[in-house]
C-alpha cells in the first residue's frame, strides 16, 4: 500500500505550497484536501490551501507533477444530515468532485454525512438519516458509475462511524462497483468502533485508508464525536491499533493511504512506522 500526505501541512499557505512541501518530506502521492464550488477570494489572495470544483483538471494535474507528485483522490466531505442549502457542502459539490476526478484521471473520491448542526437535522430518527444520506447520494453515484469513478463513504458522521449505520447506506446505494469505503482509523475509533472490527466487516469495500491515531486525551469523548481532520501524535503511539488495521487492509483492494496528522515529526514517524509494517 503506497502512502500519501494530507494536502494541508501549513495554514494560510496555497496549495501549491503544501505540495511543495509534501514532497519536501519525502512523499509521492496526495490527496486534492480543501475544495470549493467557484471562485474563493483567499485563494486568491494566497492564503488558504484550496483547490476549485470549477478548475481546469490539466492545470491541477500539472501542479501535482511539477512537484513529483502523484494525486490519489478527492475529498469531498459533505454535509448531508441538515436540510439542503446553497450554503453547504453537499449534493451539487459531490457532484462536480466527481467530474473533476473523471478529468484528472483518478479513480476515487471520498465523502461522508458529517454530524447535522440544525435542529432540523439533529432530530432525524435513525432510519431517516440513512435515508436523507442515500437521497442526497443517489445521483452522484449514478454519476460515479457511468464515469467509472468510485465514491468511497469515509466513517466521519453519526451514521457512517458505525458499522450498522454504514453498512445500511452502502446496502441501500447499492453499485458495488462504484460505490466503497475509505477507512479513517482515528474517525471509526472516535465513533466508538473499533476500527480493526470495522476493517474486516468491509475489507472487500476499501479502497482508500486516512491514517489517525489518537492520543488517550480522546477516550471520555469516545462515541460523542464522528470525526476530526488530524491527528496531533505519530502513529503507533496512542490508542489505535493501527497495526491491527494494516494487517487487514493489506489484504483489501486499498493502493493508496493518506496520513491525516499535524507536525512534521509526527507525519516522518508516523510514514516510517507504516513502512515498517511493509507500506510504500
Amino acid at each position: 500500500m503506497k502512502v500519501g500526505c494530507f494536502a494541508l501541512i501549513d495554514p494560510f499557505s496555497t496549495l501549491d505550497h503544501q505540495l511543495s512541501r509534501i514532497a519536501g518530506l519525502g512523499f509521492k502521492y496526495a490527496d486534492v484536501t480543501d475544495n470549493h464550488p467557484g471562485g474563493l477570494l483567499g485563494r486568491e489572495f494566497g492564503f488558504t490551501a484550496t483547490a476549485s470544483l470549477d478548475d481546469n483538471p490539466g492545470d491541477l494535474v500539472s501542479m501535482f507533477r511539477a512537484h513529483g507528485l502523484e494525486a490519489t483522490s478527492i475529498c469531498a466531505h459533505a454535509n448531508l444530515l441538515d436540510a439542503s442549502a446553497p450554503s453547504r457542502y453537499g449534493n451539487a459539490e459531490i457532484t462536480k468532485a466527481i467530474k473533476l476526478a473523471h478529468n484528472m484521471g483518478l479513480e476515487d473520491v471520498i465523502t461522508t454525512e458529517g454530524e447535522p448542526h440544525t435542529d432540523w437535522g439533529k432530530s432525524l430518527s435513525r432510519d431517516e438519516q440513512i435515508l436523507v444520506i442515500v437521497e442526497k447520494l443517489w445521483e452522484p453515484v449514478r454519476l460515479a458509475s457511468a464515469l467509472r469513478v468510485r465514491l468511497l463513504l469515509e466513517p466521519h458522521g453519526p451514521v457512517t462511524g458505525t458499522i450498522d449505520g454504514l453498512g445500511a447506506v452502502l446496502d441501500r446505494l447499492g453499485h458495488p462497483e462504484s460505490v466503497g469505503v475509505n477507512l479513517d482509523t482515528g474517525n471509526s475509533w472516535l465513533a466508538g468502533t473499533d476500527p480493526v472490527e470495522m476493517a474486516k466487516a468491509f475489507k472487500d469495500r476499501i479502497y482508500h485508508v486516512h491514517w489517525k491515531d489518537m492520543s488517550s486525551d480522546w477516550i471520555a469523548r469516545r462515541g460523542t464525536i464522528f470525526g476530526c481532520g488530524m491527528a496531533t501524535i505519530p502513529l503507533g503511539t496512542g490508542e489505535v491499533d493501527i497495526g491491527g488495521v494494516y494487517d487487514v487492509v493489506k489484504n483489501s483492494p486499498a493502493k493508496h493511504s493518506t496520513l491525516e496528522i499535524a507536525g512534521d515529526a509526527n507525519v516522518t514517524q508516523s510514514y516510517a512506522y507504516l513502512k515498517s509494517l511493509g507500506a510504500e
